[in-house]
């Protein structure tokens, strides 16, 4: 019927060509004007100060990847991505004003998200070789789902939420994990989230919390799984061990602290700090040797 329709319209029938062959970065375009009310959320959210601005390295990471197959991009999206985009952006737009804006701003980043999905290819090319003299072909890295979804909610401004409501447990299992491993060497005891060591009360703050160490550390699984063109179910068996090394960093990060404070060699703040930044370099780091070397045995996993 509708073909029948078009037929006996030719402007009908000449719009409908134009729209089917606009192209994927047109539509890119339309849907994240669309969702402006987002992106004007988190980008205030980070000018007054309430959050910190780590979601930038999302947003940077997503748009090198799309970025890195521009000359790639669907003709044809992929119906069932397109679909949950075209419905999540109108169920964000709807419930704007009704519930919190981190609820509708989780939905628009996702909707997004699989806006892009839609229109990515299955893999990326990569740079031809050159081993022993001989030129080969450019490897395919496979785009999946899972870390693109996962960059787009890493977007978000969700430390200072993430401190809110999982800051203090978090904070209490540090320090009972520190306790265990003190307990060797002090006379430690645990109240809430402080510890006695020595009969010194040291309190285990935010910033141990691990909730920034724990955002670095998805980003990382994220950003070299899509890199490296793991699969999605590859990456999602690996997430666990991601979110371990990551408690075991914070745990170890803040032992060493509490040990040096109780000892009698409080560290400075730049030592301090010093400190922090090794440890996190260190879990990074183990979490990108996780996925790449995985990555490169198992790509399709």
């Amino acid at each position: 019927m509708m073909s029948s329709l078009l037929r006996r319209h030719p402007p009908v029938l000449r719009g409908a060509m134009r729209i089917d062959r606009a192209p994927a970065w047109l539509w890119i375009v339309l849907q994240t004007a669309a969702l402006w009310p987002t992106w004007r959320w988190m980008a205030v959210r980070v000018m007054d100060g309430s959050d910190d601005p780590l979601g930038l390295l999302a947003l940077a990471a997503l748009g090198t990847l799309l970025w890195s197959v521009r000359g790639q991009l669907r003709c044809a999206p992929r119906l069932a991505w397109l679909a949950a985009a075209l419905v999540g952006t109108l169920a964000a737009t709807s419930m704007r004003g009704t519930v919190t804006p981190l609820v509708t701003s989780l939905l628009a980043v996702i909707s997004w998200a699989c806006g892009l999905l839609a229109f990515l290819p299955q893999a990326r090319r990569g740079a031809m070789q050159v081993r022993d003299g001989v030129l080969w072909p450019a490897p395919h890295h496979a785009i999946s789902a899972v870390p693109v979804l996962g960059l787009a909610v890493l977007a978000l401004p969700l430390i200072a939420s993430l401190q809110f409501y999982a800051g203090y447990p978090l904070r209490v299992l540090t320090a009972e994990a520190s306790r265990w491993l003190l307990a060797a060497g002090f006379a430690v005891q645990r109240e809430g989230s402080s510890l006695l060591v020595n009969g010194q009360l040291i309190i285990v703050d935010a910033p141990c919390s691990g909730v920034q160490m724990a955002w670095m550390g998805y980003f990382t699984a994220c950003a070299v799984a899509l890199f490296k063109g793991l699969g999605d179910r590859g990456f999602g068996l690996r997430l666990p061990w991601v979110g371990l090394t990551v408690l075991v960093g914070n745990v170890l990060r803040n032992t060493l602290l509490v040990a040096l404070e109780a000892s009698g060699y409080a560290p400075s703040p730049a030592v301090h700090e010093g400190i922090g930044l090794l440890v996190l370099a260190a879990v990074c780091g183990a979490i990108a040797v996780l996925m790449g070397r995985l990555a490169e045995g198992g790509r399709h996993g």
